[in-house]
Formats: C-alpha cells, structure tokens, sequence
C-alpha cells in the first residue's frame, strides 16, 4: 500500500492509500515511502492546512469501516472548520448513542482530514486517540480558533 509521510506542526503523519482513495492518516513515520500523485496532493492539502490556507478537504477518501462508523465520519466530514459538535448531537442526527459516536470517532482511520478533534462532550473536549491524546485535539481546536476567533463555537 502506498504511503507517505511528512512532519506537522503536532507530530509526524503518514498518509496511505488504495485503490485511489484515501485510506489512513496515521500518527508516526511510515516505512514505505511511495508518494503517489494522490498521495502528493493529500501532503499539499495537510500542509495548505497548516499554513492557514485551507478550511476544507477535497480529496477522496475511502476509510473502511462499517455503515454506522461511515456514516458517523460523514457527520465528522461536514463540521466546518473552527466549529464543534458534541458526540449527542452527532448521535441524534444519525441515530445511535453519543457512546456509539465516540467509539467510531475513536475508530477513525483518517484523522484531521475527517476532523473528530472537533468533536467534543457536552461538559468536556472528550477524548482524543491521535498524535499525543487531548493535547492534539486542543492544540488542533486552538489553532482552527487563531485562524477566526469567532469561529470557535
């Protein structure tokens, strides 16, 4: 499988993937390096991210998972840039539990570009399971808040 890995400013990722989509953002250095031109366009789009210069994500994406997990990263997929929804809004708009959100966020192959760090509890940040845990998830909703500070809602 074809990878790709880069530095960001919250830790070493490695882009992966098959059959023309994107299939994983992972934390840490891959050892395969093989930048396809998708895989080029997708470190473009990471570091556009980080530089301030994109809000939203265009590429194609193809995380395996099952129909509830999808269906709760497309929920993911459309929170705008420097926004938040809480696992119980998400859970009510698509049916489940806020629990049932949160273990799909958990399982989310394809972290930042299906942003669940903008997924938050109702009286916490809630959990986070990439790069170094809460820290990335904080430090990922403080600089989508330093682009707009009225963003952050």
């Amino acid at each position: 499988m074809p990878q790709l890995s880069l530095h960001t400013p919250v830790d070493d990722v490695t882009l992966s993937e098959d059959d023309g989509g994107i299939v994983a953002l992972d934390w840490g250095w891959g050892r395969n390096q093989e930048p396809t031109p998708l895989l080029r366009r997708a470190r473009d789009a990471v570091m556009a991210y980080f530089d301030g210069e994109l809000d939203t994500f265009d590429l194609p994406l193809a995380p395996r998972g099952t129909a509830y997990q999808r269906s709760v990263w497309q929920a993911i997929a459309a929170i705008p840039l420097g926004k938040t929804r809480g696992y119980g809004e998400i859970a009510r708009e698509i049916g489940g539990s806020p629990r049932s959100v949160g273990a799909a966020c958990r399982s989310n192959p394809i972290p930042l570009i299906i942003p669940c760090h903008r997924v938050t509890g109702a009286r916490s940040p809630g959990g986070y399971s990439g790069g170094s845990g809460l820290d990335t998830k904080r430090w990922l909703l403080a600089f989508e808040a330093r682009r707009d500070p009225s963003m952050l809602t």
